[in-house]
């Protein structure tokens, strides 16, 4: 097993409850951006690279579950146990819809052209929003038997969904028809679409499954020590990091399953990680309501990055 690292991470403070989903922006002119999601009910924008504080987005009710951003990062969009999904203005911080639920809203995100909404939760139920025509009644994609926790887009007609189920779920959004469903050993608790635009990762109980994008085969599993909350993909597919319930964010060869770094920090289980655009720093939220951004490989001179920072968000909202 490997030592844990002396690597110190930049430490983003600001929430008061646990940080339970984390994502990045594609690259944009202006750079990249992170977007938190927190129990708090108050989803944060960050600078991607830096991890400093833009602001908040205030108008939910309830505890904020998924929280996600665009490839331009123009928009950006939430879902809470206050049974609404928002999309908002990510330059003003501005709400441009809410879209009611009958239970609580656990994931949304944008299709690629950002002209469709994809949500799921707990009543079961994945809804297509058309944000063109946002007063039109969403399509519906109905089979999982139990709350779904994640689904994405993985190209325009494609959907992936999943959750306490245990069963990965590809479906067509023209036919809204299930096309291929996955068993996996225990309920889902995250899925990414790699940024090698190759794999799909998913982590389920002590397991982390790499699927081969094209033909839904696997690739790679690997049986680790704890239970996993979530796991990233480097973008050039060499390593992976993983969190879960153990306080640790751990990083793997992707190869041979290898332990190479165990980064220590966090005072909770690490609800979840993410790796940046430029693969240069991944992030991690945690129970213990920060996010902390690392250095991926050897330490570097990189943006603002000193060691020690805090990037504190200020007090006041968009």
């Amino acid at each position: 097993m490997s030592t844990p690292s002396r690597k110190v991470p930049l430490i983003c403070s600001g929430h008061s409850r646990p940080v339970v989903e984390v994502n990045y922006s594609g690259i944009s002119p202006d750079g990249f951006f992170l977007i938190s999601a927190c129990l708090d009910g108050k989803p944060m924008l960050r600078n991607g690279m830096t991890g400093d504080w833009i602001g908040t987005f205030v108008g939910h009710k309830g505890a904020v579950w998924s929280a996600y951003l665009n490839s331009g990062a123009t928009l950006a969009t939430t879902g809470s146990a206050d049974y609404t999904a928002k999309v908002w203005d990510a330059i003003t911080g501005e709400e441009k819809h809410s879209f009611t639920h009958t239970r609580i809203v656990k994931s949304s995100r944008f299709s690629s052209d950002s002209k469709k909404l994809l949500t799921g939760g707990q009543d079961k139920i994945l809804r297509v929003f058309d944000l063109e025509k946002p007063e039109a009644e969403p399509l519906k994609l109905e089979g999982h038997t139990q709350p779904i926790r994640v689904a994405l887009y993985s190209n325009e007609s494609t959907v992936i969904s999943a959750g306490q189920d245990s069963v990965l779920r590809i479906w067509d959004v023209r036919s809204l028809k299930e096309v291929k469903s996955i068993p996996a050993k225990a309920a889902i608790s995250s899925v990414e679409l790699s940024l090698d635009g190759k794999h799909v990762t998913t982590t389920a109980g002590k397991e982390v499954t790499f699927f081969n994008l094209s033909n839904w085969e696997v690739e790679k599993t690997y049986t680790l020590s704890t239970e996993l909350n979530s796991a990233s993909l480097a973008p050039d597919a060499n390593t992976f990091v993983v969190g879960g319930s153990d306080f640790w964010v751990k990083v793997y060869d992707f190869k041979t399953g290898k332990e190479l770094e165990v980064l220590k920090g966090h005072h909770g289980p690490v609800h979840c990680v993410q790796f940046a655009p430029d693969g240069a720093t991944f992030c991690s939220g945690s129970e213990d309501g920060t996010v902390r951004l690392w250095q991926s490989g050897e330490p570097r001179s990189y943006g603002l990055w000193e060691e020690n920072k805090e990037a504190a968000p200020k007090t006041d909202d968009h």
